[in-house]
């Protein structure tokens, strides 16, 4: 919502608006000449909360501290989105056991931090005839993470990459 947007005391352009008061109790549909003359008394602002509603419902409030209080949850919720992001884990064919498994420990990582992962097996030379090596590789990846994150599809191949992204598990919420 803009700061255009809401409509306070003169801007409002109805006749009759329900009014609300500060602590938050209904007082009923008033002409928009006494809730402003209610605004005034109480040394406030009568600001359009509900325009689209009929009539539209106005609250007597601190304009100032409205827009400061709305601001404020806007940084809150900002704050609170995290942007997911993409990483990436290329494997060679030929990569040991052990250190396939630190691979595995990286991925689970950054999908506990709820990003997104690709892991894609690289080709070189004549590994590309050994496909089947980059696809057991992928399906032991894929079974070592299935508590961490599921599979997004199937695997890719783009040129000579193979790959798979993973997204993290979403917690079901505890009833």
């Amino acid at each position: 919502m803009n700061n255009r947007r809401v409509r306070v005391n003169r801007q409002i352009s109805a006749q009759s608006v329900r009014v609300i008061t500060t602590d938050g109790t209904m007082i009923g549909i008033k002409s928009i000449f006494d809730a402003l003359n209610m605004a005034r008394n109480a040394g406030l602002d009568l600001v359009e909360i509900a325009p689209q509603a009929n009539p539209p419902v106005c609250k007597i409030m601190d304009f100032s501290k409205y827009l400061y209080e709305r601001d404020k949850q806007e940084r809150e919720n900002r704050k609170k989105q995290k942007m997911s992001m993409l990483k990436e884990i290329r494997i060679n064919p030929r990569i040991a056991s052990h250190d396939l498994q630190t691979k595995i420990r990286h991925i689970e990582e950054f999908l506990k931090d709820q990003n997104k992962v690709r892991v894609t097996v690289v080709f070189h030379g004549r590994e590309m005839q050994h496909r089947d090596i980059g696809e057991n590789i992928l399906n032991s990846v894929r079974n070592s993470l299935a508590e961490y994150g599921t599979a997004e599809g199937r695997f890719q191949m783009m040129g000579n990459r193979m790959s798979i992204t993973f997204g993290p598990k979403i917690a079901k919420p505890t009833k």
